[in-house]
């Protein structure tokens, strides 16, 4: 009888929890599920103090005293110590100030070639979505011819033609990195725009703009949320990678990228040069692929 009642609770139980689970909204849902997810929260915790810190690089400049481009020859390649907490550079310069500035770059580099990218796959994804057809038709044709480049060498041509400064390099970067953003929101769009609630907002007298922005554009942004993960994550790979060749950021300005691939010739002599920029990239790139990951789970609704 006591493992009958016990049952019966447990029914009980569940069936309340199902009752609050169905009463909560999607974003609740997704928020829940966020909240839980533990791993997804450490990432979350990261990338803010890695943030954080590198907004914060001119205070500690001024506490320890030390400026980013100040050289001295005379402590060139010297250990981490006390004075120099991981050691300086071929010039003398701190690295631990460099690697906070550099910071600051990567990062800006990240998040406007996000955005750039975000506003042109989005823009058009929704367009030929929506509208089919000869726009439709119009805008893959414009996804097949540039998605076909090879990124690699256009970027390095860009690079070599117009010298671009930190903006412009991120510009470039989100120039010709939208394309799976479009074809993801394309697919969704389609999708949503074919439900019978679409037909009768229309039927009902509502504009094409009030279709898009008020009924189909809050489906696309939980894959909005995602992409935007992987973009600047791929963009602070990308300017690390443009750098190691030499076309990235340009010294004296300092990315993760440059101080990464300038330490290259002195792996063997002074190891410390390549650990803290890679250290810094590893950790900034698995974080926000992490916390992509965890978008990803809580905003798909086949999982509660």
């Amino acid at each position: 009888m006591s493992e009958i009642a016990s049952a019966g609770s447990f029914s009980a139980v569940d069936r309340a929890q199902a009752a609050g689970t169905a009463s909560l909204s999607y974003w609740q849902r997704a928020y829940r599920h966020v909240r839980r997810d533990r791993v997804t929260l450490f990432a979350c915790a990261l990338l803010l103090l890695i943030t954080l810190l590198s907004l914060a690089a001119p205070m500690f400049g001024h506490l320890l005293n030390k400026d980013p481009a100040t050289q001295d020859l005379l402590s060139r390649l010297e250990k981490p110590t006390h004075a120099h907490w991981l050691g300086t550079d071929e010039l003398g310069r701190d690295i631990l100030i460099r690697l906070l500035y550099a910071g600051r770059i990567s990062l800006l580099i990240g998040v406007l070639a996000m955005l750039t990218s975000l506003v042109i796959g989005v823009s058009l994804g929704v367009l030929g979505g929506f509208f089919r057809r000869w726009v439709d038709d119009a805008i893959n044709g414009i996804i097949q011819t540039t998605i076909n480049i090879p990124l690699l060498f256009l970027l390095i041509l860009l690079s070599v033609i117009f010298s671009p400064g930190v903006v412009g390099l991120a510009l470039i970067l989100g120039l010709f990195s939208w394309q799976g953003t479009a074809r993801q929101v394309r697919a969704i769009v389609l999708s949503v725009s074919q439900r019978d609630y679409i037909d009768a907002a229309r039927v009902l007298g509502s504009s094409n703009g009030r279709l898009m922005f008020r009924h189909i554009f809050p489906n696309v942004i939980s894959t909005v949320l995602v992409v935007a993960g992987f973009d600047i994550a791929g963009a602070i790979l990308a300017e690390s990678g443009l750098s190691a060749l030499g076309f990235g950021v340009q010294p004296p300005t300092a990315s993760w990228g440059n101080m990464l691939s300038k330490s290259f010739q002195y792996a063997l002599k002074a190891p410390w040069l390549v650990v803290s920029p890679g250290v810094m990239i590893f950790l900034t790139v698995l974080s926000v692929f992490l916390i992509a990951d965890g978008l990803r789970d809580a905003l798909d609704p086949r999982i509660s």
